[in-house]
């Protein structure tokens, strides 16, 4: 079950952040998704313990937790995409077919006329978009 997911940009400042819990751990995820950053980091800054996987845009996952498995995703325009999930079985192919449709809605959303990059995105139909997104992953492999 994904738990949260962020757009951040690319002088790390926080986009989108939304989580999809009922509990009160909001600031526990944000604290995780800002921990991820260093990671991205890391893995981008140095391509050599990257090999061949350079100019690939998933970079899987980041880390994992005690509950959670983080995951992450660059655009080619830095901007930063994290994927917080308590699943521990999580297929590669589920997570880059997230990340595919989360970029596809991200774009649509700063394509806007209206909006303001580097502002936070504040579009509903963004938000709804990425519910959708939420709710049908993992099974998106059986259709």
């Amino acid at each position: 079950m994904i738990v949260c997911v962020a757009v951040v940009g690319h002088q790390n400042n926080p986009l989108y952040i939304q989580s999809f819990t009922e509990a009160d751990d909001a600031l526990k995820l944000h604290h995780i998704v800002h921990c991820s950053l260093d990671v991205v980091d890391e893995r981008v800054n140095n391509p050599k313990k990257s090999g061949p996987t350079l100019n690939e845009t998933f970079l899987g996952m980041l880390y994992p937790t005690e509950n959670y498995k983080v995951y992450g995703y660059l655009t080619n325009t830095k901007v930063k995409f994290i994927l917080v999930t308590t699943d521990l079985d999580v297929r590669d192919a589920d997570v880059r077919n997230f990340f595919s449709r989360f970029h596809a809605a991200y774009v649509d959303a700063v394509s806007n006329p209206f909006h303001v990059p580097g502002k936070k995105i504040t579009s509903r139909i963004f938000a709804d978009r990425v519910k959708n997104i939420v709710k049908s992953f993992g099974s998106s492999s059986a259709g």
